[in-house]
This record gives structure tokens, sequence and C-alpha cells, in this order.
């Protein structure tokens, strides 16, 4: 096991150099001059000259593989840069918000598991009953509904019943664990609902599939009790599936929660990405990329490691 991980992270070292050369190159092709939007913002007057000194202080008019080099090495060296629009270190920017982003996406992926797992269980089992069809009805209904709006409706909600609203300030979970719940619990149970039904979907089709096994046949006629026969053997091969989603999920998670944050008021990782994506960042939005992409190659690796551990009969070769 351990070369094979050893060989997955070389392989990364070619993905993550592909992820930066297209990023790199793309951003440039876009229109759009991150210097004319910062000091024109507000239709004020700016001379040529100015705009040509601040291209020069941001690196700008430097050939391209100049410049891909520079930031190339500044990665190499955890050296993100500056960023263009507030001037402040990139990993600043990032490093108060990652926090936040990670927290809700681990909350959220803690609680699809724990209602999607049980859920798509029991559809399986019960199939063609009124409980599959509650079931499938609840899933389907988390397919359905954007995760912004049942954020909207929360707060509603919360608002109408219990006159109360979610905290607006972050509080660390460190610092007040409990006001650090009470703001982050609601937009993890809002994006929660639709991970778990994505999961209990993708579970209960592992398991009605795994149940027609011939091993599932040989340990009923062994005279296995069939709660056994659920448990240990048919559950960890019917999660090999589930354990894909739940990872890659999770990683779309990181970046992905922009509209979710804007409803709950979150500056996280998302909103940072929109914010400079709008103000044209080029190095903002290079380093938010890079770390997207680490994010989804170690997730990667993470749940081929997992196939291991549930199912005996993968082999590291």
């Amino acid at each position: 096991m351990i070369r094979y991980a050893a060989r997955r992270i070389a392989l990364m070292v070619p993905t993550l150099l592909g992820v930066a050369l297209l990023t790199f190159f793309m951003l440039r092709v876009l229109p759009g001059d991150i210097v004319e939007v910062k000091l024109r913002a507000d239709g004020g007057h700016v001379t040529e000259e100015i705009l040509t000194r601040e291209r020069a202080r941001l690196g700008l008019d430097r050939p391209l593989p100049t410049q891909f080099v520079n930031w190339m090495t500044g990665l190499v060296t955890f050296d993100l840069g500056d960023s263009m629009w507030t001037g402040r270190p990139v990993a600043e920017e990032i490093g108060t918000r990652i926090g936040l982003t990670l927290q809700v996406s681990v909350m959220a992926a803690i609680i699809s598991v724990l209602i999607a797992i049980p859920l798509g269980t029991i559809s399986a089992l019960f199939r063609d009953t009124w409980i599959d069809y509650l079931v499938r009805i609840f899933t389907i209904a988390g397919l359905a509904v954007p995760s912004f709006w049942l954020g909207m409706l929360t707060i509603l909600t919360l608002l109408t019943v219990f006159h109360w609203s979610p905290p607006v300030t972050y509080t660390p979970f460190f610092e007040d664990p409990l006001q650090n719940m009470a703001q982050l619990i609601w937009p993890a149970l809002a994006v929660g609902y639709r991970y778990a039904a994505v999961v209990a979907r993708m579970v209960r089709s592992s398991i009605i599939e795994v149940m027609r096994e011939d091993y599932i046949r040989t340990a009923r006629a062994k005279g296995v009790f069939e709660r056994l026969v659920v448990s240990r053997h048919a559950m960890r091969n019917a999660l090999l599936p589930a354990v894909t989603v739940i990872g890659l999920e999770f990683a779309f998670l990181v970046g992905g929660l922009v509209v979710t944050e804007q409803v709950f008021n979150l500056n996280g990782i998302g909103r940072l990405f929109v914010d400079a994506v709008s103000r044209s960042d080029f190095v903002l939005i290079q380093s938010l990329v890079m770390l997207l992409a680490v994010v989804f190659v170690t997730m990667n690796l993470v749940i081929d490691m997992l196939y291991g551990v549930l199912d005996p009969r993968v082999r590291y070769s």
C-alpha cells in the first residue's frame, strides 16, 4: 500500500502542473485588465502613465513565461504572492476563510453520511414497499430543492416561528463552540440534505445490486443470519460507490458553496472566488484553482486507499 500511495502521489505532480498551465494561460486570454478595473472602478480619470507604472509594479509587463516561472517558484516555496486587488498576501486571504468553508463541508459530510447510509440501506432492504417509497420521495426532494432555497426557508422559519436568526459574525469553533455551531449548523443542514439525497440513492442501488451476488446467496445457504449477511458481506462492497460520491461531493463543497454562503452571509472560499473573478484578480484566482485541484486529487487518493480497507479483494500492486 505504501508503494501504491507513493506512486499515486507522484502522479499528482503532472496533474497539478497541467492544472497550473491551463489556469495561468487561460486567464491571460480572457478580456479584462485588473489595473484598469482597480484604478478606474469609480469612474475616475487615470492617465496611461499611471496604468503602465501599476502594471510594472504588479509584474504584468513581463513576458508570460517569466510570469509563469515566478508563480510556479512561489508555489513550490509556498509563497502565493499578493492579491492584485487588496494588496494583502494571498495565503492570508485564503487562510482567514478556509477554516469556515472546511468546517461547513465536514459538517455537511457528517450529516449526509448519518442520514444517507441508514436510509439507503432501509430503502434497499424494503424495496418496493411503502418505506422504500417514502425514502425515495425524501431523496428526490433533496435533489430537486436547491440548497440556497432551503437555506432561505430555514432562515425565514427561524425568524417567523422562533423569532431568532443565526449570528452574522463568524466565531471560530475553539473560541466559542456554541456560537460557532449556532451559525454554521444551518448551512451545513441545508447543504447536507442534498448531499444525503445523492449518497442515499447511491447506497440503495448499490445494496440492491450486491444482494443479488453469488456470495450473498452462499452466505444465506450456510445459514448466516440476515443481519450479518447485510452488515458483514453486503455493506462493505455496497459502500464502495458511496465512498466515491462522498469524497467527490466533499471536494466540490470546498469551492461550491457560493450561493449558500451568500444566503447565510458567510465569508468563505466560494465568496472569495466570486470576488476574485469579478475583479480579475489573476493571482488570487490561480491560487484558489490550485487549492481546489489539490483538494480533488487528495480526495481521490483517500478514496482509493479506503477501497482497500472496505473491500479485501482490492490489492495494491
